[in-house]
């Protein structure tokens, strides 16, 4: 971009507007340097990190720098050896504090989910020095002071000095507080030369004694230090001259300790530089108002309701600009301080913030397009040293850029053809705009010619414009009106100051009717053109946010049935927690009953505890298989089907299924039984599975009845027969048996006592006697079941 035209269009008042918001030297240089990009990629990036910081300004109050000094100075020192002063090395270890610091900001943020499109990037560039900036955060200060941590040495020469400094005031304070406060001018206790001294007054020169190191002006006061405090004075000047050599060393030590690593925080230094930068760029648009333009393809820029960025915009009047598609050259007519040079400033130089990655003075959806170079011609630049009138100025400015000119450039004219004969301008003003428009620039002008209308209705990708002027008021209103030529306002003007109606009704004859109806004509189609724009923006504004949201909606949605599958299972693995819980206590309860009844106490019926353990069982929550595909596929394979072996799980017997019952309920077979279970309380099973399990009682089951009617209990102990007989009993009788055989030998006969001394305590038992003599006699003993 050439010099001229960024300073004619006061490109430099808006870097001097964001500068107040840099804090680091880096940032102000980067400033100084800043000029509009012309590849798109540039501004792309450019543009990005501007709207990085932004984001990252709205939710974090801006990256966090402080002010920082340039130290490129002191590294290219460093680079040949010489070493740093404790103020340049603070200046280095605030560089590499700040690199730490800004970089676990970004950390941060990306661990907060922030979303960044560049900035990421450059802050990670940042390369940390964990132990240099350690060493010199402990050594020295921000402003320069050498700490005591620098060195155990230094701590120890501090310490001593400090109680020298102690010992030499307590002796001159016998001096002020003593009989010696006489000799003294005043009671205080001063320095010089570096030596503690009392200003004695002078006639007491020969009384007091002791060295004189200075007078005052008048004479009358002499500073003298006491012959009692030479030795610690010489003690005191011995211990700072080696503090002095000490932190001579320690400098030099850090001096070499940074000296490897020059390229990385002069690296460093610059990027943060940029990112102060970023920071006063996301800023400084927060404070204007200004929003992120979209840059376009198509070569067009449209800037809605549009100011110019120096006044203020809760006072300047706001314009939409468009310019590109159907139109590349406009022409703006209209009154003397109506608002045309303002116009032509506004679209030049917000075209140069935004390919400077600078947000525009415009509303959101505003478009920019790609310039490589804007050329303007605005003002009057007469000068007398070279003896050139207005017209030779401009002229000047127009021959110095119309060889420049490209497709690719925007030309911006301030009254062109003015300052000489009308005629000659008019006809001076087409010729030019010919000129540039056949070598494919964007043109921009403002003038007075009516010619120029006629042009703007004739040439083809041209428009005309105006700024408004209120009739009622006599007063510019700064409105852009594109497509409508300026009106002249003679006629309104005249009226409104007094002139005669019959002279307006003449003068208004002598207009053309076809002049007006074309004005009104051109001024609705574009009218109907900006409402298609601002239609097409705010049509793209709800795609975006109804995209956003149905994604929103999508995640939300999974993120809810996610939570309420978790929330269900948990809650069955809970509720099965509980019923196991529950189950165990229900066991040892049952279990506690069986003793009871073995031992007299209780007849409780062992169907009555199998159903009670069935209901709690029935308590027991299915958890979801859905997730877990081997043991879907193995349920898979139990489906029912009429003739299969299965598991009742309520009552823990086995049956095989009939038929189906209904729509979730089966006739199941179980011994001499049929009864109506629910599918939920089958499992089907295999032989396999039946030989295979571990069958806790002694209760055999056979083909065609299912329960045998005899018990063995041979060999079996007391209490083991005694449970076995309670629960082969109660099967019998749920198979309908009339009587069984139980088989206990005779033995030492104690199991047929105690097997005798159950069944009559039996409620289920009829009757009972031993076999006969054929059949085993009293080694057996049949029982009659009720």
């Amino acid at each position: 971009m050439n010099e001229k035209s960024l300073t004619t269009l006061e490109y430099f008042k808006i870097k001097q507007q964001a500068k107040q918001y840099l804090v680091t030297d880096m940032g102000q240089k980067e400033l100084t340097k800043l000029r509009p990009f012309t590849t798109k990629a540039e501004i792309v990036l450019a543009l990005s990190e501007t709207k990085d910081a932004a984001d990252i300004l709205r939710l974090k109050d801006g990256i966090p720098l402080p002010k920082i000094t340039d130290v490129k100075p002191f590294l290219k020192r460093l680079d040949i050896g010489a070493s740093l002063s404790a103020k340049e090395l603070a200046a280095v270890g605030k560089v590499l504090r700040t690199t730490s610091e800004v970089r676990r900001f970004f950390v941060n943020l990306q661990d907060d989910d922030v979303a960044l499109d560049k900035l990421y990037e450059t802050a990670f560039d940042l390369e940390t020095l964990p132990q240099v900036t350690k060493r010199l955060t402990l050594s020295i200060e921000n402003d320069g002071h050498v700490t005591d941590d620098a060195s155990s040495l230094l701590k120890s020469l501090r310490r001593q000095i400090i109680t020298t400094e102690q010992s030499i005031r307590d002796t001159l304070a016998d001096f002020t507080r003593g009989k010696s406060a006489k000799y003294l001018s005043e009671a205080v206790v001063t320095i010089r030369q570096d030596r503690y001294v009392l200003p004695v007054k002078a006639e007491y020169r020969n009384s007091f004694g002791g060295q004189v190191y200075d007078q005052s002006t008048s004479g009358q006061t002499l500073f003298i230090e006491p012959k009692q405090i030479v030795a610690l004075n010489n003690r005191l000047s011995q211990q700072e001259a080696a503090q002095k050599e000490e932190v001579r060393r320690i400098l030099r030590e850090l001096s070499e300790l940074i000296a490897p690593y020059t390229s990385e925080i002069e690296a460093n230094a610059q990027l943060l530089g940029h990112l102060d930068l970023a920071n006063a760029k996301a800023a400084y648009a927060k404070d204007l108002g200004a929003s992120e333009p979209f840059l376009t393809d198509d070569d067009s820029l449209y800037f809605r309701q549009a100011w110019h960025p120096l006044l203020d915009p809760k006072k300047a009047v706001k314009n939409d600009i468009m310019l590109g598609k159907e139109f590349k050259t406009m022409l703006i007519t209209g009154p003397n301080t109506g608002g045309k040079t303002i116009t032509l400033k506004t679209i030049g130089l917000i075209q140069l913030m935004g390919q400077s990655g600078l947000f525009i003075p415009a509303n959101e959806g505003s478009r920019i397009c790609i310039f490589a170079e804007i050329f303007a011609d605005i003002g009057d630049e007469q000068s007398i040293e070279q003896n050139l009138s207005t017209f030779s100025s401009h002229m000047t400015n127009i021959v110095d850029f119309l060889d420049q000119i490209s497709p690719r450039s925007l030309v911006l004219f301030d009254e062109l053809g003015s300052g000489t004969d009308p005629q000659e301008g008019a006809a001076l003003a087409i010729a030019i705009l010919d000129d540039v428009a056949a070598k494919g620039s964007y043109v921009v002008a403002t003038t007075h010619y009516p010619e120029l209308k006629v042009y703007g209705y004739e040439r083809p990708e041209t428009v005309n414009a105006s700024v408004e002027f209120d009739s009622s008021t006599l007063k510019p209103t700064y409105k852009l009106l594109i497509g409508i030529p300026g009106r002249s306002n003679a006629l309104d003007i005249s009226r409104r100051l007094g002139l005669p109606q019959t002279i307006i009704d003449s003068a208004t004859q002598l207009v053309s009717k076809d002049s007006q109806d074309l004005n009104n004509m051109i001024g609705d189609l574009v009218q109907k053109r900006h409402d298609a724009e601002e239609e097409k923006i705010q049509t793209h504004k709800y795609l975006v946010e109804s995209e956003q949201l149905h994604s929103d909606l999508e995640k939300a949605y999974a993120a809810l049935n996610d939570q309420r599958d978790k929330l269900l299972e948990k809650a069955k693995q809970k509720a099965n927690d509980t019923v196991a819980e529950t189950t165990k206590k229900a066991d040892q309860i049952i279990a506690d009953l069986r003793q009871l009844r073995l031992n007299g106490g209780l007849n409780v019926k062992e169907d009555k505890l199998i159903n009670a353990k069935g209901q709690l069982n029935k308590l027991h929550q299915p958890e979801n298989l859905q997730k877990n595909k081997v043991l879907k596929r193995a349920k898979q394979k139990h489906d029912l089907h009429p003739n299969d072996d299965v598991l009742v799980k309520t009552y823990g017997q086995k049956g095989v299924l009939l038929h189906k019952a209904g729509n979730h309920d089966w006739e199941v077979q179980i011994g001499i039984l049929k009864m109506k279970i629910n599918e939920n309380d089958l499992e089907k099973i295999s032989v396999s599975e039946e030989n295979n399990q571990d069958n806790k009682a002694s209760v055999k089951r056979t083909a065609s009845s299912g329960i045998s009617t005899s018990l063995d209990l041979r060999g079996q102990r007391y209490e083991e027969a005694l449970t076995n007989v309670d629960r082969y009993l109660d099967s019998a009788q749920l198979a309908g048996y009339s009587s069984v055989t139980l088989i206990h030998g005779k033995g030492t006969g104690s199991l047929r006592q105690g097997i005798t001394k159950y069944l009559k305590n039996s409620r289920s038992v009829k009757s009972f006697e031993y076999a006969s003599p054929n059949a085993g006699g009293n080694g057996a003993t049949i029982v009659h079941l009720k």
